[in-house]
């Protein structure tokens, strides 16, 4: 069989035809420090001093603000670039003023720094009043807003620090020695707007808010978190380098990665950024960090559930992070989040609400935020749901040699996975779907998918909602298009389903359709649909246990994959059922190897970036928190932490119940979240298992010189891989 090897330097390390990459990686390029650093796998935690060394709980007024101190240095170097001092004097030039509508409208220009030569446009929108009204600040492109918040009461403040006018371009160079970036000189160019509103007499000083869409939420945090004076911010889809983290938005969540944010958009921010691309646990803060320093004022984080580069789950742990420093601070009702339906782009609603948030921090409504997390499980709160209680004790240290009584193993795995309920299959045929030309179930569905038209030699099923996949699920099934005739699918094709990565706001939809086609040009039918509490399935996730409090939402997940085969089976007369397979990265990789590992029916499984070691990979990664605490995936896990060693049953278990059929692991040397020294020590018994059963040739590992991702190369080596294997069962 053909071996498809994607890295430069290559030993054959397993025995028989097993190639894999050297275990030598060489060492990540640094030239700034970045190295010395300590890795912080988990958000940087606000409250902890000298954090990733001595851990220092902070209890004191006097240590925050030293804590407080340290992040906006930190931040300044490492991400948004060195900011000026600000100037002792400045001149105003009104450029036009007017009043009409009970409205005066003023556009000013502001000159500051040597020789007066930075400038900043600003244009002010004053209600006639006999009294100081708060204000409303926005950037260019967000007039529409202000005139809204002119209806509300407010003065509106437009300042030219956005894409369509930005009077900050040439700050670097009248202000030589800093070197902030794009968005950190748009941020202080808001502050120089405050020093002109702090000379008006119709502005109430104590009562400045500040808001931004997309890139202008991004600049709009940076602002607050460095000018006191701004007493209210809204961030809206600010996406990574906003509401968003740099450490949860890499390549697994399907957002906006840090390597893609500063490769596209280099003038953002510091230069020193893009260096932390793929070692996001290096940064010493981020943006949950930059946040924290705009307590105790308002701060409300704003995204749409399901905009393409938005993270919901990422969100709401920025939220919570930053929410410890609000409580610490004695300010728990001055931040909120919103999480709204819709895409990334606004509409006048959205400005509403924001307002809404101004004004009970303002003290001029008591309405208050609803603050309404799509997951907010713990731990904590399923431990006291379930009612179960685990002596990590009573389970014996994990064996270091591989079992081969894989029913023992399945049980265990069916532990581990939780209680789950007994259900029943479903029946109806699905051969006829083609001519119904299925659209999607509901105009939310609609709204997440978003999907454009197919490229040429594609043909699409959509299954449901009256003939579901499994348990009421909604799914695609993609199909070369030759296969299809008069509105039926001829053949029986192999099929794959894909298990997509950790893409909370989009679920498989976003950036497949490359995978697929490639697929389907090799004569695959291929399967899709969003896993519980992703994407169309977003709502599943803040009740499930609730509603399942002994279940767990990883067993939920390899339950409906497993219901898929079933229908792939018994449902589908167009499938060949000795050549289904399964595929997934990350999260999805993850999923298909345990349903691979239950269910013999499935004849291959690829998977990239998907495990590591629950019992030994604790060390500089999320470990078996990343599945107890922070995803929810596998409450039972929480029990074991501090006892790792004790966990019943580890990946090579459960990659040993997949031997001898076809397994195809890629385990990118460079990624942060799987060590690699931890995933061969667990492919390596598991190699010697296939060898055992005769089945050495079945089992290719991988181990691209890389980071976490699904690029094209590695769906490439996906699909070859695939192919070799169909032809394989061909008589």
């Amino acid at each position: 069989m053909k071996k498809y090897i994607i890295a430069c330097t290559l030993l054959a390390v397993l025995g028989g035809n097993h190639l894999t990459a050297s275990a030598q990686t060489k060492a990540w390029p640094d030239s700034i420090g970045i190295n010395d650093l300590p890795s912080i796998p988990f958000l940087p935690d606000p409250l902890v001093l000298d954090e990733g060394k001595k851990d220092i709980p902070i209890i004191t007024q006097k240590q925050w603000y030293k804590k407080r101190d340290g992040i906006r240095g930190q931040y300044q170097h490492w991400i948004s670039g060195s900011v000026p001092p600000p100037p002792e004097t400045f001149h105003v030039k009104v450029l036009r003023e007017k009043t009409e509508g009970g409205v005066k409208l003023q556009m000013a220009e502001l000159s500051f720094g040597p020789g007066y030569k930075a400038k900043m446009t600003v244009e002010l929108m004053i209600p006639l009043s006999a009294k100081a009204l708060p204000v409303f600040m926005t950037q260019w492109n967000h007039r529409g807003w202000a005139q809204v918040a002119v209806r509300r009461g407010y003065i509106s403040c437009v300042y030219a620090g956005a894409d369509v006018k930005d009077d900050t371009k040439n700050y670097n160079e009248i202000f030589a020695g800093y070197d902030f970036a794009t968005l950190m000189k748009r941020a202080w160019g808001a502050s120089r707007v405050i020093d002109y509103l702090y000379q008006l007499p119709e502005v109430d000083t104590a009562r400045i808010a500040l808001t931004g869409h997309s890139r202008n939420g991004k600049q709009s945090l940076m602002a607050a978190a460095f000018d006191k004076r701004i007493k209210a911010v809204v961030s809206s889809s600010g996406g990574t380098g906003g509401e968003s983290t740099f450490r949860w938005s890499d390549e697994r969540f399907d957002s906006e990665s840090l390597e893609e944010i500063t490769r596209n958009f280099p003038h953002w921010f510091s230069p020193r950024l893009h260096w932390f691309a793929g070692r996001e646990q290096k940064l010493p803060v981020d943006q949950n960090s930059l946040m924290s320093l705009i307590a105790p004022r308002g701060l409300m984080l704003v995204s749409a559930i399901t905009e393409e580069q938005g993270n919901p789950w990422g969100i709401g742990q920025s939220y919570q992070s930053v929410k410890k420093v609000y409580h610490f601070l004695k300010a728990d009702a001055k931040i909120a989040i919103l999480l709204r339906r819709g895409r990334h782009q606004h509409a006048a609603r959205d400005v509403e609400d924001f307002i809404d948030f101004f004004d009970y921090i303002f003290g001029r409504s008591h309405k208050a935020p609803e603050n309404k997390l799509y997951y907010d499980y713990s731990f904590e709160k399923w431990e006291q749901l379930s009612g179960e209680s685990i002596d990590p004790l009573k389970f014996p240290v994990g064996k270091k040699a591989v079992s081969v009584q894989q029913d023992s193993i399945r049980n265990k795995v069916c532990w581990l996975l939780g209680d789950e309920p007994s259900g029943v299959p479903s029946e109806t045929l699905l051969s006829s779907l083609l001519k119904k030309n299925s659209t999607y179930p509901d105009d939310y569905l609609e709204e997440v998918i978003s999907e454009s038209s197919l490229p040429a030699g594609i043909k699409k099923m959509s299954v449901g909602p009256y003939t579901p996949l499994g348990d009421d699920l909604w799914g695609n099934i993609y199909f070369p298009a030759g296969s299809v005739t008069e509105d039926s699918v001829s053949g029986k094709l192999p099929l794959v389903i894909y298990l997509h990565e950790y893409s909370y706001a989009t679920g498989y939809h976003r950036r497949s359709i490359p995978f697929f086609r490639r697929l389907i040009e090799k004569g695959f039918a291929v399967l899709a649909l969003d896993m519980a509490g992703f994407g169309t399935r977003v709502d599943e996730a803040l009740h499930f246990y609730d509603r399942y409090p002994r279940w767990s939402l990883l067993g939920k997940m390899v339950s409906d994959t497993r219901d898929v085969i079933n229908d792939a089976y018994t449902r589908m007369p167009f499938i060949d059922t000795g050549k289904i397979y399964v595929a997934g990265y990350s999260l999805g990789g993850t999923v298909a190897l345990f349903a691979a590992a239950l269910d013999t029916r499935v004849k291959g499984a690829a998977v990239v970036s998907a495990f590591s070691s629950f019992r030994n990979d604790n060390k500089g990664t999320e470990g078996i928190r990343h599945y107890a605490a922070l995803h929810g995936l596998i409450p039972r896990l929480g029990f074991f932490i501090g006892h790792e060693d004790r966990i019943p049953v580890d990946f090579d278990e459960i990659l040993s119940c997949i031997a001898p059929r076809s397994l195809l692991i890629i385990a990118p040397k460079r990624d942060r979240s799987h060590s690699i020294e931890r995933v061969q020590k667990i492919v390596s018994p598991v190699s010697a298992l296939y060898q055992q059963k005769q089945a050495g040739d079945k089992l290719t590992f991988e181990q691209p010189d890389t980071c976490n991702g699904f690029p094209d190369r590695l769906q490439q080596e996906v699909t070859g891989w695939m192919s070799e294997n169909a032809k394989q069962q061909d008589p």
